[in-house]
């Protein structure tokens, strides 16, 4: 299946931001290990949140998909499965990284495993961790990567934890804490990637009543013995995908008004809405809503986006429109993502006509007349979304695998059609 993109002129253009996906895995973890139930309220429901929730299924927890919400009742922080466990991660990153720590509070082993591309996305760092903090950890194929199997228990005491390629191994760490024997103490010895996403998982724990001490992002404790109280638990808009939204009329001008966002939010893509102001955007916000108009040529900007790294490559297709050039820098560990998000856009880019140039933890683009192509996301949600956002500007645009989008925003399609832009 193709999804053909066209041209189109200055937009005003309505849309509702959908869940966030952050928040809808971490509040299912927190859920499924609380004591007592949980009703989570406004959930994402797509590829990646459907994968763990199965995850916490196959472990023994009791999780109903309701009109809305998401019922679960909380094993108390120990996992009922009756035996040895496998559990199909799919593509879902996220999913994998959480429920490696988690899979110490089950009773029997638990394999983790998952897509050819999982295969190749390093657990190293998170499995030296958790074998310091009392785990058993074997790699069934290459040593440092997936599939892993997980027994043991998690002790706790002090641990050093290296999160520069991916913030989820401390997050996994973090989440599963308050249930190991003794406190858990993380020490960082490098600044994590994508570091803003700590806070959600800081932010999640604390609401389902962790106690949780930090300094920065280089050290975290957690205190053990009090565990995630059942409640119910409302999830917020989702930055990363609205930054989609609010570029579309980054590039083709006009308007566009977002709701369902909580303004305060921790969630680090918050920095896209800095990132377009800073390119000569106007973004106002309210209550819920947040709305991005552009009426002049967009100027080039050097941005650090290290702790927003799924809205980069959103920012790489508005910087293709700019009448100058644009750097972005914090890009180094978008390689161990679904695709090598940086390649897969630099390449695409280029086809367009765009120069770009690579740097080890950089992108440069620089803008050309452009013209549409056909684009292979390499079954990368966030490669399909942004260059589809970059057709309306330019047109010609054919996305192949459009099906690729259910894993974090299943109806983006929908979204754009509704406001005839497609």
């Amino acid at each position: 299946m193709i999804v053909r993109v066209s041209q189109t002129g200055p937009v005003d253009a309505m849309f509702e931001a959908p869940p966030s996906k952050s928040y809808t895995h971490r509040a299912l973890i927190a859920g499924a290990l609380a004591a007592g139930k949980t009703r989570i309220e406004g959930p994402l429901r797509a590829v990646d949140t459907e994968l763990t929730a199965r995850g916490l299924d196959t472990l023994g927890v009791s999780l109903e998909w309701l009109p809305g919400k998401i019922a679960v009742t909380g094993c108390g922080g120990a996992f009922p499965a009756a035996r040895e466990v496998t559990i199909d991660c799919g593509n879902s990153g996220t999913t994998l990284r959480l429920l490696a720590s988690a899979a110490l509070l089950s009773q029997h082993p638990v394999v983790l495993t998952g897509s050819p591309r999982m295969l190749e996305r390093p657990v190293g760092p998170l499995a030296g961790a958790l074998r310091t903090l009392g785990g058993e950890v074997t790699f069934t194929g290459e040593p440092g990567y997936p599939p892993i199997r997980i027994s043991g228990r998690l002790r706790g005491g002090k641990a050093e934890i290296d999160g520069s390629v991916s913030s989820q191994f401390i997050s996994s760490i973090l989440m599963a804490a308050p249930y190991a024997d003794n406190d858990v103490e993380l020490a960082l010895p490098a600044t994590p990637a994508s570091r803003s996403y700590l806070d959600v998982t800081a932010d999640v724990m604390l609401r389902f009543g962790a106690r949780l001490d930090r300094r920065g992002y280089d050290w975290f404790r957690v205190e053990s013995g009090v565990p995630y109280q059942g409640r119910a638990y409302r999830i917020e808009g989702d930055y990363s995908s609205a930054s989609y939204l609010f570029a579309v009329a980054a590039v083709c001008g006009g308007r566009a008004t977002v709701t369902g966002l909580n303004p305060a939010s921790v969630q680090g893509d918050r920095r896209f809405l800095d990132a377009l102001e800073a390119m000569g955007c106007r973004v106002t916000a309210g209550r819920d809503v947040v709305t991005v108009e552009r009426a002049d040529d967009l100027a080039g900007i050097e941005i650090d986006m290290s702790s927003s790294p799924d809205t980069v490559q959103t920012l790489a297709a508005v910087a293709a429109v700019a009448a100058s050039p644009t750097t972005i820098t914090g890009t180094a560990h978008l390689q161990y993502k679904e695709s090598d998000r940086v390649g897969v856009t630099a390449d695409t880019l280029r086809r367009m006509g765009a120069g770009v140039e690579v740097g080890e933890n950089s992108l440069t683009i620089t803008p050309a007349p452009l013209h549409g192509v056909a684009v292979d996301p390499h079954d990368d949600h966030r490669t399909a979304m942004a260059f589809a956002v970059l057709g309306l500007a330019v047109g010609g645009m054919a996305i192949r695998d459009p099906e690729c989008v259910e894993k974090s925003f299943p109806g983006f399609w929908e979204a754009l059609y509704k406001e005839g832009l497609l």
